[in-house]
């Protein structure tokens, strides 16, 4: 049985509310932290917390290190001559400092540990270029900036990241996490570009008597790092009790597509499930935050600002809400938090859904800023069968990717688990679902792969 009242799940399923908002953010366009289409889709998001009822709706400000994208380029001499300077083929990534870099490229793969190794004193003021595919081996996803930080330890002078997915274009991300700007300049091209520099770097350590050259790489790129401010939206639903449940997700987007799925459509959520929880606001026994977070592409600014201007005991539980709409097929991580993830997993059996769990401690996503304190928090995304993050962090993360028919379904799952935590049982009881854990038993439950690249990106919380 679910517990919402059926009236709400039929408004649910027929609700053009979220789809609209979610059309609006994407026709902004860039939404990069710190810049002024942030902040206007941040204001978009305070008004259809308006329109949907919410109280206290408003803007919560805070200082960020800004990042500004110029252009970039990446030429190649050699056996093989070729520029590239369209952003369809290379792009600069957040953090890195403005600056050229010239010399033989070395391919590390995937950038795992043992790729790196393999590659040795190579990479010593080389031009070091990683996929940004994780090997399904492996014990965990690897970070870009993990590859990145590693490759400046080992003595390159440049860094290019490849996208393994075909047609996707160039991957952005951030590089530089809370060591801002890295210590190098850093382009990530499409998995066209990365493939020839790949062929031709594997030609120059083929041996044989007719060794050809390592191709000699230069990289530009112009950019600026400067501080200043971002937003987060908020508003309030249900009754007025100090301990809430939050609902969140982050509304900035990097610079160079509209954001659609990473997160226009998270923020779309946040906003219709509190309009789908103002219509039983009577019904809730502990208050729902919903906030919109700014600047989490380049750090989850906006999160570590809520997290630490919010006392721990006022925050029930946490579900984040990031890529949940390139499908109905939902994957909750719940970072060890599992009756989080019970409560999730009913309501996929109540609705028929497919689900997913994984029960990592992963840094990686708004959560992470309340989990690293030992405040119940998951987050909530959908799965599809593309590879990696798919078109997310290029070009392609538009408006057509998606699908009304998604986002409604995901709502409903959304605003039932949101109205489970919220009523008698869950946070208001202070029951099982969202009991706190303390610091040191998250410390604890990290793995040390997780540990390495946490401490690696000036990320880690906890003195030792």
């Amino acid at each position: 049985m679910t517990a919402l009242p059926d009236r709400v799940v039929g408004e649910a399923r027929t609700s053009d509310f979220g789809w609209d908002l979610l059309t609006d953010l994407t026709d902004i366009g860039n939404r990069m932290a710190g810049s002024v289409g942030e902040r206007r889709g941040a204001e978009r998001v305070v008004a259809a917390f308006e329109d949907a009822g919410l109280r206290n709706a408003g803007l919560d400000e805070f200082e960020i290190p800004g990042w500004w994208r110029g252009d970039s380029a990446i030429e190649l001499s050699g056996p093989v001559e070729r520029r590239h300077e369209r952003s369809h083929e290379v792009i600069a990534l957040p953090g890195t400092p403005a600056g050229e870099a010239s010399a033989p490229l070395v391919d590390v793969g995937d950038g795992t540990d043992e790729e790196f190794a393999a590659a040795g004193d190579a990479l010593d003021g080389a031009v070091a270029m990683a996929s940004s595919r994780t090997p399904e081996t492996h014990d965990r996803w690897i970070h870009r900036m993990e590859k990145y930080v590693t490759a400046a330890e080992r003595g390159a002078v440049g860094f290019v990241f490849r996208n393994h997915v075909e047609g996707a274009l160039p991957p952005t991300g951030e590089v530089g996490y809370h060591n801002r700007p890295g210590p190098i300049p850093a382009v990530g091209v499409s998995k066209e570009v990365g493939e020839r520099l790949a062929r031709l770097a594997a030609e120059a350590g083929d041996g044989g008597g007719d060794v050809p050259d390592a191709p000699e790489v230069s990289i530009e790129v112009d950019c600026r790092n400067e501080p200043t401010t971002s937003v987060n939206a908020v508003a309030d639903v249900g009754p007025d009790t100090d301990e809430a449940v939050f609902l969140t997700a982050h509304v900035d987007a990097h610079d160079v597509s509209d954001g659609a799925n990473d997160n226009g459509a998270g923020s779309a959520l946040v906003a219709e499930v509190g309009r789908l929880l103002a219509s039983v606001e009577s019904d809730l026994d502990t208050r729902v935050r919903v906030v919109t977070f700014g600047a989490e592409e380049i750090g989850l600014w906006g999160a570590y600002h809520a997290a630490e201007t919010t006392p721990r005991d006022e925050i029930a539980c946490v579900v984040n809400l990031d890529g949940a709409c390139n499908s109905r097929n939902l994957r909750v991580g719940t970072n060890g938090f599992d009756g989080m993830g019970a409560v999730f997993g009913s309501v996929a059996e109540a609705f028929d859904a497919p689900i997913t769990t994984g029960e990592t401690v992963s840094p990686h996503g708004d959560q992470w800023a309340f989990v690293q304190e030992g405040i119940p928090a998951v987050m909530a995304s959908t799965t599809s069968e593309r590879s990696g993050r798919g078109w997310g962090h290029t070009h392609a993360d538009t408006l057509d990717k998606l699908d009304p028919r998604d986002l409604r379904e995901v709502a409903t799952l959304v605003a039932e688990a949101t109205y489970r935590f919220a009523t008698d049982g869950g946070g208001a009881a202070g029951g099982d679902e969202v009991a706190h854990r303390s610091r040191a038993a998250i410390r604890e439950s990290i793995a040390d792969g997780y540990v390495t690249e946490l401490k690696t990106g000036g990320r880690w919380p906890y003195d030792e």
